[in-house]
């Protein structure tokens, strides 16, 4: 079917029930229902626009109109629309309506829009029913844009974590267990962007295995199996602990409660015929010091026969170095010690967390007996009590117990006394009760005064003032209850009796400011959160005149985000995820003529303290000229290859000598960006190659012999030659002057005697220069 028809027809269908609400609403107005409506159909896919009843045509007179006004964007976005406008006529019909899997929601209609409203679809569509009458004036304006969808937050795995890294397409959320349980699906899910975005899988759990083998141990628990039984009503189990070697184990029972066909043994080794250290069968008694291996393996066999029965132990192992004590362990507290390795002499002491005791141990123990150490006495175990008398000026009261449920029967008294002229603030956080189980707040220091509070059953957080420095709390749980309920927390805290709010406590990760030294009313208290945190709540809290605080204290929540470090001047950015959470990448890249100054890539990353940067600073587009680096000149008796004016950054400039030299420095040099930008060494020199020196000397030597000896040769023809053209210069004269001796004048014609040369000469003279000849006379 083709798309528009499909829409069309979508929109036929869409409409018709509110059609016929339309006329139910209006059955005087409407007229008969054999009357058809007349059809329009308007499509949107821009980011933003509006949505306007002039669009519309006007309604026939013999029926009435329906127009649907379809906006569909894309994938991963949705739309949102803005009410500014709404004025119909009665019986009019305006619907807005989401899509989600195919199927038409309403997400609301004319009897609920006001101005200013914005509602938002699920999806990546939204439509708009709108049916007028002739009659009708109505009219009505939406503004629309597009907003980025993301996948709802990934549920906690009980027994587990969850670390989210983003809703919106491409965010990722990591699960992990708790120590003892092993997850039960995919380790990380991907919000995948689709028309709903959804995560790549469904949310794993965590479960408690049957069994197992832990090679290497340091350490770890053995938990109760919460997986379903094979086969049903029966159970067998048997967990394998090896440590390195040279090393020993100590099994520490946490909790453990068996019904009577559930049986727990624990072997001295991996074999089931190692020695027996603990037999449920055949002790009554849990030993809570625990148990030590001889070797460096354990075995803890699990066997139950009762379908309706649901073990509960929590086992904790660990590894110790052999001639060494294992390191203690204390469950809602904390210890300190002399010797952080345990050796012999080493003494440990024990605290427990608020509203919690010591119990069944002394709070401190010493590591004994050179041959073999080991713990003069048992670790305490620290429990909340069931009921006790207080007197510091804060503190805490827990259910019996406390984490675990609370048992039945339990009847427990606590009195609260702080200083005089002081009254009790009481905050109880949490209240999970079963119905059957009731806790009473009087304000006094017994039962007989005026009950501030009781409460049955489950119930929100309360906040409870005394008039007077005492406070009784009493609970009482069915002694034949069946369900238990979790059980409560509270705080208390001295308070001042006079005209003033009671202080507030400090928040984690932050600090808090008053602006009155007594919290009086119109007192302010302010709190901020530390570097690398956002307040989340009201950051700052008024006293009002009833004495109570204006809301609740804020908390301080760690930023996951990157602020947006901005665009570069010529460049384009690449964004990988829009809401800058950690692990975003921004890719900068310079236009055409321009060089990257910095970092092209910057990543945001989270720190322990502060809040998430960015791995470097913001680059710069900066021209090419003006990071070029100049010629740098010629090396003396030397040359460049390629040269030119300017070299970028990068670029590459190569010298070589004239024959004869050798090159000293580098062959090649490289333009570094810098500011200014640089070359990456000196200018080269050219230096004459002695080699070729004294070979020149030996060749000019060898030419000066040569020219020697050809000299006393010519010498040799040339005297002999001198001394004939004497003689015969003599006789001439003779004749001529001497002996025939007359008037006769003989004119002698010759040629120039430099006639016959004809390379240019060497002297400047011009008459030789342009090469005239000249005639002589000479006179005999």
């Amino acid at each position: 079917m083709p798309p528009q028809k499909a829409e069309e027809e979508e929109a036929v269908k869409g409409g018709s029930s509110s059609r016929e609400e339309g006329r139910e609403a209006t059955s005087a107005t409407v007229g008969p229902p054999e009357q058809l409506p007349s059809l329009c159909s308007m499509n949107f896919s821009e980011p933003e626009g509006y949505i306007d009843s002039a669009e519309a045509p006007l309604a026939p007179q013999n029926g009435f109109l329906e127009c649907t006004f379809r906006v569909r964007v894309y994938t991963g976005y949705g739309v949102e629309l803005q009410v500014k406008s709404v004025n119909l006529s009665e019986g009019e019909v305006l619907a807005i309506r989401g899509e989600d899997d195919g199927h038409l929601v309403t997400l609301a209609n004319q009897t609920l829009l006001v101005e200013g409203q914005v509602i938002r679809s699920p999806t990546n569509t939204i439509s708009v029913l709108f049916q007028a009458f002739p009659d009708g004036l109505g009219t009505f304006q939406l503004h629309y844009q597009i907003f980025m969808l993301s996948c709802s937050f990934p549920r906690r795995p009980n027994f587990g974590e969850v670390a989210v890294l983003g809703l919106h397409s491409g965010g990722l959320a990591h699960f992990n267990c708790h120590l003892g349980y092993e997850l039960e699906g995919a380790r990380s899910l991907t919000c995948l962007n689709a028309s709903k975005p959804h995560w790549s899988a469904p949310e794993p759990v965590c479960s408690a295995p049957c069994g197992g083998t832990v090679r290497n141990a340091t350490f770890g628990r053995i938990l109760a199996p919460t997986s379903p039984r094979s086969p049903p009503g029966s159970l067998a189990c048997v967990w394998t602990v090896s440590a390195p070697e040279g090393q020993k184990l100590h099994l520490h029972f946490e909790r453990l409660a068996l019904g009577p066909k559930e049986r727990m043994v624990v072997y001295g080794g991996e074999s089931n015929r190692s020695a027996v250290l603990y037999a449920s069968q055949q002790s009554s008694n849990v030993p809570f010091e625990g148990v030590i291996s001889e070797g460096n393996a354990l075995r803890v066999a699990f066997t139950s026969e009762d379908p309706d029965g649901e073990p509960t132990f929590n086992i904790r192992f660990e590894a110790f170095e052999k001639g060494h004590c294992y390191e203690p362990h204390l469950q809602n507290g904390n210890f300190t010690t002399s010797d952080a390795t345990y050796n012999l002499g080493a003494v440990v002491e024990f605290t427990c967390d608020p509203g919690h005791s010591l119990e069944q141990g002394p709070a401190v123990i010493e590591c004994i007996n050179l041959r073999d150490p080991y713990w003069n006495d048992t670790e305490p175990l620290c429990r909340a009590t069931c009921g006790g008398e207080l007197s510091t000026a804060a503190g805490v009261v827990l259910s019996p117990n406390w984490p675990e449920p609370y048992a039945e029967g339990e009847d427990c008294v606590w009195k609260v006394h702080v200083g005089e002229e002081k009254r009790i603030f009481l905050d109880i956080q949490l209240l999970n009760l079963s119905q059957s189980d009731i806790l009473t707040v009087y304000d006094g220091d017994d039962l007989n005064s005026h009950i501030l509070g009781q409460f049955l059953g489950p119930s929100g957080p309360q906040k409870l003032y005394s008039s007077t420095p005492d406070l009784t709390i009493q609970f009482h749980s069915d002694p034949a209850g069946l369900v238990f309920g979790k059980g409560f927390t509270m705080s208390y805290i001295e308070a001042s009796r006079n005209e003033s709010c009671s202080d507030l406590p400090e928040i984690q990760n932050g600090w808090k400011t008053t602006s009155h030294t007594e919290l009086v009313r119109e007192a302010r208290i302010t709190y901020q959160c530390d570097p690398g945190y956002d307040i989340v709540g009201s950051d700052t809290l008024t006293c009002q005149w009833d004495l109570t605080w204006s809301s609740d204290p804020p908390f301080c929540e760690k930023i996951m985000y990157c602020t947006d470090p901005g665009e570069v001047e010529h460049s384009t950015r690449l964004i990988s995820d829009p809401v800058l959470l950690v692990g975003t990448t921004i890719q900068y890249t310079c236009h055409l003529g321009f060089v990257l100054e910095g970092s092209s890539l910057l990543t945001c990353y989270s720190r322990e303290t502060g809040t998430p940067i960015w791995t470097s600073r913001l680059p710069r587009c900066v021209p090419e000229e003006s990071l070029a680096c100049d010629n740098p000149g010629l090396p003396e008796n030397g040359y460049q290859i390629l040269y030119k004016r300017l070299y970028l950054p990068g670029e590459s400039l190569t010298f070589m000598c004239y024959e004869g030299f050798e090159l000293l420095g580098e062959l090649s040099l490289k333009c570094i960006l810098g500011q200014p930008s640089r070359w990456s060494g000196p200018l080269p020199t050219c230096k004459v190659n002695q080699d070729s020196f004294e070979h020149a000397l030996e060749v000019a030597e060898a030419a000066a012999e040569t020219s020697l000896e050809g000299g006393n040769m010519a010498l040799a023809i040339f005297i002999p030659v001198l001394v004939v053209s004497l003689l015969l210069g003599g006789a001439y004269v003779y004749v001529t002057r001497c002996r025939y001796y007359s008037s006769l004048r003989l004119p002698l014609m010759y040629s120039h005697p430099y006639s016959q040369i004809t390379v240019e000469t060497e002297f400047d003279n011009p008459i030789y220069e342009t090469g005239e000849t000249r005639e002589y006379e000479v006179s005999i």
